[in-house]
């Protein structure tokens, strides 16, 4: 599936050149047809008008998903893109995944990288246009060939029709002749009115596979001659080895090799049992650091006394300060969010064969260029000598976003001279990863004699994500995934006053799915809804009165409550709660209904979810990630917290680190809201709505207002 395409240094230029000229999109590489005619050496030279399509002379069309595969459903949905235009069944694609390079840069991020839940909203012009041009290169290659006017022929089902005899050539027979035709510099994209497949179900290309056990993911791969190779940590962030005796690891049976690599002692057997097996055996002495004293009880005192003082301010409008004295009656609150692990169903896991003149990557990665630049830091090879094999992702949920499970395969694979694939236990994963920031926020608001906000004062204080990867994007000491949902509040309130403190409080943090606005969704809507009942109004009314400017919050605010049936009696023992929030260009509005279990904990019974994400691609992926980022959101919810004391985190696996069962999870309704605004992302804005809408469904329920995660109540 996963061909590897290199792209020589002039075609390199040539890619370069053109994103720099805003041309990136409708490149032509002349080496990619040299390159696919030597993967499929039996079939003739193939068409490669562009860097997603290529179409072979015995039929076969093959897309190019530059995007990486985690459940999300971008194998299906973006050939689906390019196969509206180019008028093909998307069920006779085939897809493979793009190697790293810098044609697939996604705009959003300025590299090659899924994340964001941008992959459809990136691609959805693109990847038409591709398909477009392309119907049109093959078009004018028929017409060529019978010697009439292209607007007499048109494209069906993979064929090229002469409009006038019915006569057809397939795209395979075609391929040839094609090829030699310009690239078509303007094309013309088909009305919403005439789409075959966009706004349609569509099967999920990858489920068949995953159903067989046929799919590739980075820890099923399989190279000659692999080595496997884990690796000890120090077990307090920022630690490093002092010293390590190997003699007991190398006595265990199938041990090749033990070294020492950046993020510690690697132990490489030939096999992972044996490798694990060494590394119990391992005697390190480690330099804890200047962190071996943390806690999670310090941090919060850390992060407690930061919020004492002013922050910078990420929004002001109005003066809320003057208003908030003034008031006649002030509401204030403090909330709280663990940090949380990602808890990927596929621990972390990469192989790499690092050679004197070339690097290979099998990984299952959101970030190709990461892993790329990760390598030739490591390697000292030109880009173009990296290849990185995409495989697909045993989750993500950003954590794949990051290199450093692949900076230990290519590491050892260097050092030892093989290929070696680097395999992370569970605990390895929840104890040396990268996590949600945790933060501690201050609220103060006031309410007018009608019981309507006036004024919102809200200081946020945590850790930053930016600072350590991106730190140009911190801008007058505001990261932007730090705030959002919460800079962004959609309420029409006159004072608001939104600050961010950055704290560093020793714990790697990372993006986390829907990432801010996860935990400042869950605060804002919160204490909203605390405004709403210290102002005697009823939550969903309340919201709805203050949302008039903010016209497509409003509408699935609206529809979630009609569905959930507001308002309307429940069982005894039973309560409703709503929240509402946009992200990625997407609005979500949940209600949730709650009831308390035999031990008195929360069960969440039914959730009612209406969402807005502009144009649909396939509303069953829409659906689909929908109820995954609510059971995502009910899992961190419900139970999760990362705690640390002395440097170390105290949870390693899912038995103390668990996750929603299929018998906690609840019924899951969603409703899509027709609408033909450009197309948001899907992947994550279903994760912020749900927990705030079960903390204002307990509250509802037990008069008790939970203000810090995860949902305790006793």
């Amino acid at each position: 599936m996963n061909t590897t395409i290199p792209v020589n240094r002039r075609d390199f230029i040539k890619i370069v050149s053109a994103a720099g000229t805003g041309l990136l999109l409708g490149v032509h590489l002349p080496s990619l047809a040299r390159v696919f005619a030597e993967t499929a050496p039996n079939s003739g030279e193939p068409f490669a008008p562009n860097a997603w399509i290529r179409i072979t002379p015995d039929n076969v069309v093959t897309i190019l998903v530059d995007k990486s595969e985690m459940g999300q459903g971008v194998e299906t949905s973006l050939p689906m893109l390019v196969a509206e235009e180019l008028e093909v069944d998307l069920a006779k694609i085939h897809t493979e995944f793009a190697p790293a390079g810098p044609v697939y840069q996604n705009p959003m991020m300025g590299q090659q990288g899924t994340g964001g839940s941008s992959s459809v909203h990136t691609g959805f012009d693109p990847l038409r246009r591709a398909g477009a041009a392309a119907r049109e290169m093959l078009i004018a290659a028929a017409a060529q060939r019978w010697g009439i006017d292209p607007q007499s022929c048109r494209a069906r089902d993979g064929f090229v029709i002469d409009e006038r005899t019915d006569k057809k050539l397939s795209y395979g027979e075609l391929a040839g002749a094609a090829a030699k035709m310009p690239v078509p510099k303007n094309v013309t994209l088909k009305e919403p009115k005439d789409w075959k497949l966009l706004g349609k179900p569509a099967h999920r290309v990858d489920t068949p596979l995953k159903v067989d056990g046929s799919a590739v993911f980075g820890i099923d791969v399989k190279v000659p001659n692999a080595l496997v190779a884990v690796v000890a940590r120090c077990p307090v962030f920022g630690g490093k080895v002092k010293s390590f005796d190997a003699t007991a690891a190398k006595k265990i049976g199938g041990v090749k090799n033990v070294l020492q690599i950046s993020s510690g002692v690697a132990v490489v057997a030939d096999g992972f049992w044996a490798a694990k097996k060494g590394r119990d055996a391992l005697k390190i002495e480690w330099d804890e650091g200047a962190n071996a004293k943390l806690s999670s009880a310090g941090i919060t005192e850390r992060l407690k006394a930061l919020a004492e003082k002013p922050g910078a301010d990420a929004r002001k409008e109005g003066d809320a300060e003057k208003a908030l004295a003034g008031a006649g009656k002030k509401i204030e609150a403090v909330y709280e969010v663990p940090f949380l692990a990602h808890a990927t169903m596929e621990p972390m896991n990469c192989t790499a064969h690092v050679r004197k003149d070339a690097c290979d990557i099998w990984v299952g990665t959101q970030g190709q260029t990461l892993a790329q630049r990760t390598a030739v830091g490591i390697t000292g090879l030109p880009p173009e000598a990296i290849n990185v094999h995409t495989t697909y992702l045993g989750g993500g949920f950003g954590r794949r976003f990051a290199a450093d499970f692949v900076a230990d395969a290519v590491e050892t694979s260097k050092a030892v001279g093989a290929p070696v694939k680097v395999i992370w236990t569970r605990e390895d994963d929840m104890q040396h990863g990268m996590y949600r920031p945790a933060t501690y926020n201050r609220f103060a608001a006031a309410l007018d004699k009608d019981g309507l906000p006036v004024a919102w004062s809200h200081r946020i204080v945590g850790p930053s994500i930016m600072m350590g990867l991106f730190p140009g994007a911190v801008k007058d000491g505001i990261d932007p995934t730090g705030v959002e949902g919460a800079a962004n509040l959609p309420y029409g309130i006159a004072n608001i006053h939104v600050e961010y403190t950055i704290a560093d409080v020793g714990v790697p943090v990372w993006f986390w799915r829907s990432v801010g606005n996860s935990q400042n969704s869950f605060i804002t809507e919160s204490f909203i809804d605390e405004l709403a009942v210290a102002g005697r109004k009823d939550p969903y009314e309340f919201r709805r009165g203050l949302l008039e400017k903010s016209p497509r919050h409003k509408a699935v605010l609206e529809l979630a409550a009609a569905k959930a049936g507001w308002g309307k009696p429940l069982p005894k023992g039973h309560a409703r709660g709503i929240a509402v929030a946009e992200s990625f260009g997407s609005f979500v509005a949940e209600v949730a209904e709650v009831s308390l279990n035999e031990d008195g904990g929360v069960k969440v019974n039914r959730v009612v979810c209406a969402v807005d994400c502009g144009t649909v691609v396939n509303p069953d992926t829409v659906t689909a990630q929908m109820e995954s980022a609510i059971v995502f959101g009910l899992t961190a919810a419900l139970k999760g917290e990362i705690t640390i004391e002395n440097g170390r985190v105290q949870q390693g696996n899912f038995d103390n680190y668990p996750l929603l069962t299929m018998a906690e999870t609840p019924a899951i309704e969603v409703h899509i809201v027709p609408s033909q605004e450009t197309c948001g992302g899907i992947g994550e804005p279903g994760t912020p709505p749900i927990a705030p809408a079960v903390c204002n469904a307990v509250f509802a329920l037990t008069g008790k207002r939970i203000r810090r995660l995860p949902i305790r109540i006793a």
